[in-house]
């Protein structure tokens, strides 16, 4: 061994959780140091929120935000009361980081982008005099008793502390570090970690006709997800086609619950690009578009209503030529053309892996952590905090959430709790 050095907290893992619980143990009076294997901070943190970060969402009904990270959402109720979306935002404020709250609740800083939060978070460890050591990989960790003992490096240097927090983050994109090494040591230290699969993450769709619209975003549609002839959930708001299939918000919400079901066997999308419309109520507006503008051609005539990307490939699918004009359209092409606007079909290959995906679903079980201090219910100075835990949620700034909020509890329960 190298060198033995001796703290009161160990924090593994530089995102997001990490920071936070070593800055809040920190400012605690604890000696702290943080350990990462990049050779920078916050390498995916800055790349949140398309490089803007969304810090949380402006959600202060505990139960209401909670309710979307599913049934493991429960968990954080207690770390809610302590470090909530309210106290995130007076967190990041108070440190000079002002905050927008944009459409979806979602909030954003009001000025600048992911850097200044990543820099707010800096300034909090440099102001506790948090002993950062980065390029560095937990590769080994010794067990006495119920206790960690000691961690050892790549570089085979000891390190030893009164307390340790594991926030090594999942798996996804893994090109800023998150690799799943925490998994390993935290089976090393006996936690069952729950399969991992990869969350808010695009879907490789069939079809040539969906990767022709490639670099076409959609507001306002509809998209529900269809297995066997059921419909098994559906979701409003924004979608992009892509070169490989489909993404965009609604897209990557429901992946997690998409990767699930296409275990059991296909799946498809309907796309309905005029929500807003029943299909009576939309046949009256093609009735009327068609009547205002008899001699003009129908794809022109829906050049008013959908994406001009779109209107062939509508028309395709309902069967109506090219040359049709307004007032030769038949009852029954106008009911072909408002079922296919109503209920495009796209086809699921796969959803992408974890290098694509935003986190991961899965991870150490919730059931051997205590929610109130994230401390571990197997090993007596271990605590878990963020992305390594087994929760996740959808975007618009719910698991950054639970980076702040876990990381929290961890920071301030490692120094509180005597054992």
């Amino acid at each position: 061994m190298k060198k033995e050095t001796k703290y009161d907290i160990a924090v593994i893992g530089g995102g997001p959780a990490g920071m936070m619980a070593a800055g809040r143990a920190a400012e605690l009076g604890a000696k702290v140091i943080l350990i990462d294997r990049n050779n920078k901070l916050g390498r995916k943190l800055i790349l949140t929120g398309k490089g803007r970060c969304n810090i949380t969402h402006a959600e202060f009904d505990d139960k209401v935000f909670l309710k979307e990270y599913g049934k493991n959402g429960k968990f954080l109720f207690p770390g809610f009361s302590v470090f909530g979306s309210k106290e995130t935002i007076e967190f990041f404020e108070d440190r000079g980081v002002k905050t927008k709250i944009e459409r979806g609740k979602r909030v954003f800083p009001m000025r600048g982008s992911a850097i200044n939060v990543l820099n707010c978070l800096i300034g909090y460890l440099k102001k506790g005099k948090v002993i950062i050591k980065n390029k560095t990989r937990i590769v080994d960790v010794k067990i006495e008793g119920k206790r960690v003992k000691e961690i050892i490096t790549d570089g085979r240097d000891k390190i030893i502390a009164d307390k340790y927090i594991l926030c090594t983050g999942g798996k996804s994109f893994p090109q800023t570090g998150s690799t799943g090494d925490g998994y390993f040591l935290a089976k090393k230290l006996g936690h069952t970690i729950i399969q991992l699969n990869p969350a808010i993450v695009p879907l490789v769709t069939k079809g040539k006709w969906v990767k022709q619209l490639a670099g076409l975003s959609l507001k306002n549609v509809e998209i529900t997800v269809i297995q066997n002839g059921t419909k098994i959930s559906k979701k409003l708001g924004e979608m992009l086609f892509t070169h490989f299939g489909i993404s965009g918000p609604i897209v990557m919400d429901l992946s997690k619950e998409i990767g699930e079901i296409l275990k059991k066997g296909k799946a498809e999308i309907i796309l309905d690009l005029k929500p807003g419309l029943d299909e009576k109520q939309l046949d009256l507006r093609l009735q009327r578009d068609f009547s205002n503008n008899p001699q003009k051609y129908i794809k022109n005539i829906l050049h008013e209503s959908l994406p001009l990307k779109m209107i062939n490939i509508v028309m395709e699918f309902s069967n109506i030529k090219e040359s049709r004009k307004g007032d030769e359209v038949t009852k029954i092409e106008r009911e072909s053309l408002v079922k296919t606007i109503k209920g495009l079909r796209i086809g699921i290959d796969r959803v992408l892996g974890f290098e694509h995906a935003v986190v991961t679903s899965g991870g150490v079980n919730l059931k051997e952590i205590d929610s109130r201090t994230m401390k571990s219910k197997i090993i007596d100075n271990l605590f878990f905090a963020g992305e390594i835990l087994d929760i996740d949620g959808p975007s618009g700034g719910y698991n950054l959430q639970n980076c702040w909020t876990t990381g929290y509890l961890a920071g301030n329960n490692s120094l509180l709790i005597q054992n």
